[in-house]
């Protein structure tokens, strides 16, 4: 992947397996074949391989630095990429501010580490000379697509199929080694080769989430309105770039600003190569790292100015609008609504009477202090118009193929390019073909995640797959409907404006007279032998939607914890997430993904890291390592809606399935550091974990005292 206007970007050569040089630990230096696991594993202990320890890059401040040690002795830089953006005049707006606040702000890497590790297996067809490739993915058409490059062969020889694949986060949005490898061997022995990924090595070699070092600023009056902001990020790629490693940092970007209005905004990422397992998309990819950092400094803002966080965020909101604007970044918002949603949130959580029991607390020095945290946030999501993805040379179209059929039996057919793995496709996507043609969602069967029965698609991925492959859908099923009421004219011998559908029936409008089933006409429509004039056989239709704009759904989550002062246990008491993404297809599916989604970021505010040491050997490479969150460590979410219909599709739907993630860390750190801001603590990383909030305390305290003896 090559970013925009900077062809300068280093791609260091990425082979299957080392060649004389391992960059980081999971790096493969070598295969062994056998007929069964055990005998595979024995082989393996007979593998040698003579190491010479070279220093390690863990540190991408330090990989900068003069005299660091290179990842990449060719390349000779640790340097990836530099991408800058500006927009208005931002050295005169901190110029002219009355205040100016700056935060340094850590995203750790984080382990995707979905229920099931990749898997892979190929099979080649002794007859027509092609393949087979079931391996556990997201993006069944792009491995396709990017396996035939790598292997040399044509796309039409490879079949991919992706089973359920029991989730993804992004870590399974790639075309991996071991893909490639399992393809290259059973090309070279014409029998099946099969591999399968354990957790630790998934902890060190399937791709890694977020990675950054966040500076930001912004300049602002007394009285708390944004004048300008700048952003600048180091980017951690590790050793490789994957698939869309390099574009991460990137796509957030445009959602520094968030939601709110201001004239002038700056941002610059520099992308920089560690010895450490490569970094790609993870939940909320670059949208949820922009939100965390717009909302930090949106707390400091408050604190500095001495307001409250809430009346400076509702100070700087952008004003209700139902058609696309340009934003701060420069890219244009689809449609907002954000002061009635986070009003909405504000009031669902009890605001006021929290900061009432907030100031008690205080006042009365008690050992449990309350905390509130506000995560507003908008994302890009609807990842698609294939315009922008050549604007920043993504090599691929945004579109999204479907297909809709009905069966001389009246049932119907949806083919969908893309591919779930948990989001609840087969369930919507019927609902949507249901209420088009009539007929009950159990009459419909969803068909995906199988190159030879969808050939064409983009997939799933960047909350993409209802408001484009969704909608692709509804179009497709549209036009089945069209032509059926075409073909129910000429049945009934009516005009097609004056028929009705109600009930999967076609009638004349106002008359007691025989109607026609869809089910009859898909009938008709087979035989064929009573059609109007020039139209050709069966109920079918293809789509190909390419939208002009993301969407950006948008939302305000906000969080209440206690924290014990005297140990730093956080208890998450209260969470309220009020989303918009439009109109909502089935509330079931939207719940489902924002639990799993604010699971997710609470898991990065308080539990997650993957950490290395010094030489880069990873120190949570299992999971007694790695701490994950289990459903005692969560709350109950008190979920609700507001509804802005987007202008980009004729559904009007937004995405969903990254906004818990997007909105929850940062409400989750906020509403931490709120809770004992009074003590003198204004900065925590994540994970906020209550060894680091003790000694916070402790260090706050032992300043003061020192400041009150001087």
């Amino acid at each position: 992947m090559r970013l925009a206007g900077h062809e300068d970007i280093k791609i260091p050569d990425h082979p299957p397996l080392a060649r004389g040089e391992v960059n980081h630990v999971g790096d493969g230096v070598a295969v062994v074949l056998a007929t069964d696991p055990r005998t595979a594993q024995d082989a393996l202990g007979l593998v040698e391989v003579d190491y010479d320890e070279l220093p390690a890059v863990v540190d991408i401040e330090a990989a900068l630095e003069p005299g660091s040690p290179l990842v990449h002795e060719d390349l000779g830089t640790n340097h990836c990429y530099t991408w800058p953006l500006a927009v208005g005049d931002v050295d005169a707006a901190f110029a002219q501010a009355d205040v100016v606040v700056e935060g340094r702000y850590e995203q750790q890497r984080v382990l995707p580490s979905p229920m099931e590790p990749r898997a892979v297996v190929v099979n080649p067809d002794p007859v027509g000379g092609g393949f087979t490739v079931y391996t556990s993915t997201q993006v069944p058409h792009f491995v396709r697509d990017l396996i035939a490059m790598v292997c040399g062969i044509s796309d039409s020889k490879i079949r991919v199929v992706a089973p359920d694949v029991g989730g993804g986060f992004g870590s399974k949005l790639n075309l991996y080694a071991e893909e490639a490898l399992a393809l290259a061997l059973a090309r070279r022995l014409g029998a099946p080769v099969k591999w399968t990924e354990t957790r630790s090595e998934n902890h060190i070699a399937t791709t890694h989430g977020r990675g950054q070092v966040q500076r930001i600023a912004v300049a602002a009056t007394r009285e708390g309105k944004i004048l300008g902001m700048r952003v600048n990020l180091l980017a951690d790629m590790g050793a490789y770039l994957q698939l869309l490693t390099p574009g991460i940092a990137v796509f957030g970007a445009f959602t520094y600003c968030g939601l709110y209005d201001f004239g002038a905004y700056s941002f610059e990422c520099k992308g920089v190569f560690t010895n450490l397992t490569p970094t790609d998309a993870y939940r909320g990819a670059g949208r949820s790292e922009a939100a965390y950092a717009h909302e930090r400094i949106m707390d400091d803002l408050a604190r500095e100015l001495g307001m409250d966080p809430a009346e400076v965020r509702l100070a700087n909101l952008i004003e209700p609008f139902d058609e696309p604007r340009v934003v701060p970044s420069g890219v244009m918002y689809d449609s907002g609504n954000y002061e009635a949603c986070m009003r909405k949130a504000i009031e669902v959580v009890g605001y006021d009477e929290l900061r009432a029991e907030q100031r008690r607390r205080r006042e009365a020095g008690e050992p449990v202090q309350l905390g509130i945290g506000i995560g507003n946030f908008t994302e890009s999501g609807g990842l698609s118009p294939s315009k922008v993805a050549a604007g920043v040379r993504l090599q691929s179209g945004g579109w999204e193929a479907a297909t809709v059929r009905m069966t001389i039996s009246g049932k119907v057919e949806v083919v969908t390019g893309t591919s779930p793995h948990g989001q609840g496709h087969e369930t919507a996507w019927a609902q949507i073909a249901a209420d088009a043609l009539g007929v009950h969602p159990d009459d419909v069967e969803v068909l995906h995640g199988d190159t030879a029965v969808a050939p064409f698609g983009r997939d799933t991925y960047g909350s993409r797959s209802l408001p484009v492959g969704g909608v692709a859908v509804h179009v497709a099923a549209g036009k089945v409907a069209a032509k059926a009421r075409t073909i129910a004219a000429h049945l009934l011998e009516a005009n097609e404006d004056d028929l009705e559908f109600t009930g999967g029936r076609f009638s004349v409008a106002g008359t007691s007279g025989p109607g026609v089933t869809i089910q009859e006409i898909a009938m008709a429509a087979s035989l064929a032998n009573n059609l109007p004039e020039g139209m050709e056989p069966n109920l079918t239709a293809d789509t190909h939607f390419d939208p002009p704009n993301f969407t950006w759904p948008f939302g305000t989550h906000i969080c209440v914890t206690e924290v014990d002062t005297e140990t730093g246990r956080v208890e998450i008491v209260r969470y309220v997430a009020v989303d918009d993404c439009g109109p909502v297809v089935n509330p079931a599916i939207v719940e489902g993904q924002l639990h799993g989604g604010i699971a997710q970021g609470v898991a990065q505010a308080l539990y997650e890291k993957a950490t290395y040491d010094a030489a880069g050997n990873p120190t949570t490479a299992t999971l007694a390592d790695y701490h994950f969150p289990t459903a005692m460590d969560l709350p109950n979410f008190t979920l609700e809606q507001t509804i802005t219909p987007s202008p980009t599709n004729p559904m009007g739907v937004k995405g969903i399935g990254e906004s818990g993630a997007i909105g929850s860390s940062p409400a989750v750190v906020n509403a931490v550091i709120d809770a004992v801001s009074h003590l003198g603590v204004t900065h925590l990383d994540m994970p906020v974990t209550p060894e680091q909030i003790w000694r916070a305390i402790g260090a706050a305290r032992d300043t003061s005292a020192t400041t009150s003896t001087s």
